[in-house]
Formats: C-alpha cells, sequence, structure tokens
C-alpha cells in the first residue's frame, strides 16, 4: 500500500523538513504541497490523499478550518503539526488524533506515520472522522470560552532548516550545525565545517529568521554560531576577534561586540 500524501505548512522550511523526513519512507508518495489553507481545501478535494500532514497554525485559515471546510467525515487520515499551548495539545490527545511537535523530529514523525499506517490498514474511516469532529467541537469550544479575551501569543518559531538549491537536486542543512553566516552581496556564504554553501539571500533576512539565543551578528557582514567560540581576544581599534573551537579566528566590529561580550544571566 502506498500513502499518497499531501504536506500542508506556510512555511516552506517546514515543508522541507516534513520531506525530508518522508523521503526515507519507500511506500510513502508525497503527491502535493500547500502553503495555506485555501490552497490545502483544494488540494484535498482534488488530490484525495491517503494522508495529510497538517499545520494547526497559518494565517487566515488554519488547519482545524481545514478540516471544517472539507468536512470530518470527508477528511483523509490527518497528522497535525502544532506549537500550540498545552491546552490545545490535551485535546488532541483527548481524542486520541495524532500530531506533532515543532520543530519536527524524525523520531515523532516515524511513530505518527507508523499510527496512520494501522488505522488505514484497518480501515477506520467512521472512527477517525468521529475523532476530527470531536476535536472541532472542543476547539470550538474553546474559542468561545476565550471570545473577548486576547489569545496569547504563540511562540516565536526560528528557521530548523535551510534548503540549499543545486543544480540536480535541493540539499537540507541544518541551521544548528552551519559555524557562521557571511555576506557576499545579493547572497549569503554558509560555512559549515570544512565546506560552505552559497544561497540568494541577505544577511538581514536571514538574521530574522536565527535564534537571536544562538546567533549573533558580530560584523556587518557576518552572524556567528555562538556555541562555535572557544573565546574573545581584543584587537585593534576596540574591535575584537572570536576565536571558533576550529581555530579559524572572525573579526567582532566596535559597533557589535557589546552584543557579544555582555554578561548572561
Amino acid at each position: 500500500m502506498t500513502l499518497r500524501t499531501l504536506i500542508v505548512d506556510d512555511e516552506p522550511l517546514a515543508r522541507d523538513g516534513v520531506r525530508m523526513h518522508l523521503a526515507g519512507e519507500p511506500d510513502v508518495e508525497v503527491v502535493g504541497e500547500a502553503g495555506d489553507g485555501a490552497r490545502a481545501v483544494e488540494a484535498i478535494r482534488a488530490l484525495r490523499p491517503d494522508l495529510v500532514f497538517l499545520d494547526v497554525q497559518m494565517p487566515e485559515m488554519d488547519g482545524l478550518q481545514v478540516v471544517e471546510q472539507v468536512g470530518a467525515a470527508r477528511m483523509p487520515a490527518v497528522i497535525f503539526a502544532t506549537a500550540y499551548h498545552q491546552h490545545a495539545v490535551r485535546a488532541f490527545e483527548l481524542h486520541a488524533v495524532d500530531y506533532l511537535l515543532k520543530p519536527v523530529t524524525g523520531d515523532r514523525l516515524r511513530g505518527a506515520l507508523g499510527r496512520a499506517r494501522l488505522r488505514l490498514a484497518s480501515r477506520g474511516e467512521e472512527v477517525l472522522a468521529a475523532r476530527l469532529q470531536a476535536l472541532l467541537e472542543d476547539f470550538r469550544a474553546l474559542r468561545e470560552r476565550a471570545a473577548g479575551v486576547p489569545e496569547p501569543a504563540p511562540a516565536r518559531r526560528f528557521a530548523a532548516w535551510i534548503s540549499v538549491a543545486g543544480r540536480t537536486s535541493t540539499q537540507l542543512v541544518r541551521v544548528e550545525d552551519v559555524d557562521w553566516f557571511e555576506a557576499e552581496g545579493n547572497y549569503v556564504r554558509l560555512h559549515v565545517g570544512k565546506g560552505s554553501h552559497l544561497i540568494r539571500s541577505t544577511l538581514r533576512a536571514m538574521e530574522e529568521q536565527l535564534d537571536p539565543a544562538a546567533f549573533i551578528r558580530i560584523h556587518r557582514s557576518t552572524i556567528v554560531n555562538v556555541n562555535r567560540i572557544r573565546e574573545i581576544q581584543p584587537w585593534f581599534g576596540g574591535d575584537y576577534i572570536a576565536m571558533l573551537h576550529d581555530g579559524r579566528q572572525l573579526r567582532v566590529s566596535r559597533s557589535h561586540r557589546e552584543q557579544l561580550l555582555r554578561p548572561v544571566f
């Protein structure tokens, strides 16, 4: 049995990550992707996939509204991806509807995929529809109780993967593996170990996607992974040098040194 699968997430990097994890599953065929709720509804109706990886938090139409639009009885098997607060996670668990917490890991995804296979093999469509309908009703009640009360902002999500396009394929590079980012005109070079990759972007755009607790701008042309810094040494004119664990040296400009040198408690 081949699982015809649709990936729905408003973040391209998140879709890339799920697709990469699914690449090692011989019985899974990714038949499409969607970056918003409206396109997800169209794709589910047109492609009729067996399984949907569905992001809960999307602008304009979220994942639960996608289920409402399609109808719980007409939905394929669903694995929700969420960064929601604990009350929402308890709702998924209560109704035995599978979910993945972001950032998605390979082990958790494979576990959810295994359960989806078992449910599809047992032809439990009616059971799944009932669970989805109960989940929707639970969330409607949560929304009604929260009416007039500002909903807490979801935790900010930072990039976990970077897509590097090649001539014949696209490589996914884990952000945590990057030693430093270097601006090169309209491009950014990712330094990873002894190699490097060039992507079309600006350093400012890249900085907005990075976790500031792990990546700090030390120069107008450099963002460094602080976990790679061994020590910082004074240099000329108020500048500093960041010594990496592999011996390489990066200049820390005077205008950016305070962020790197400030004490952390």
